[in-house]
């Protein structure tokens, strides 16, 4: 089997693309005191580790970042197999908190439904909103972003992977088509 990958954002890009979404969570956020970030295993949490050094670059204000495995609230395990779950790490309640749920890219929406069953379990937000990377369509739930890097229309046997410096040694996101 053969892989075709196409490069669909450089570093450069990647790094525009971040600064775009932290300036646009800061200008809808009611207020940055109250706001926290919740990244999900495995990319979502580098990925909102960027956006809140970026915020702060923007607003100077630490913007607190939680980690968020949903391993156990998925209801597909039996279709993508058990894996080994990470470590949930969320630091502060979530009790009023504007909550900004992060990952890399959202598919069928099963996973960010799973992260808001997964919430619950830490607080009662005052508000939920969604930052993704990368929307790649094909929802099979009513889930919808509130903050998009990039629409990437694609096939569903098709791959999109995201690459971060911190754990790949490089920053990108590249589309892979199996022919």
């Amino acid at each position: 089997m053969n892989a075709n990958v196409i490069e669909i954002l450089s570093a450069e890009e990647l790094r525009r693309t971040v600064t775009r979404l932290a300036s646009q969570i800061v200008e809808r956020s009611n207020d940055l005191s109250e706001l926290v970030l919740i990244g999900i295993y495995t990319r979502g949490v580098p990925f909102a580790q960027i956006l809140a050094s970026q915020i702060e670059l923007l607003e100077q204000i630490q913007v607190p970042v939680g980690a968020l495995d949903i391993t156990f609230y998925r209801d597909d395990l039996d279709n993508i197999g058990m894996r080994t779950p990470a470590k949930t790490e969320m630091p502060f309640d979530l009790t009023g908190k504007e909550v900004m749920l992060v990952d890399d890219v959202i598919f069928k929406g099963r996973t960010i439904r799973a992260a808001l069953d997964a919430i619950a379990d830490y607080g009662r937000p005052s508000l939920i909103r969604l930052a993704v990377l990368v929307d790649r369509g094909h929802r099979e739930v009513p889930i919808h972003p509130d903050f998009i890097g990039k629409t990437l229309p694609t096939a569903k046997e098709e791959q999109v992977k995201v690459f971060f410096n911190q754990i790949d040694d490089r920053d990108g996101v590249e589309l892979i088509k199996v022919m």
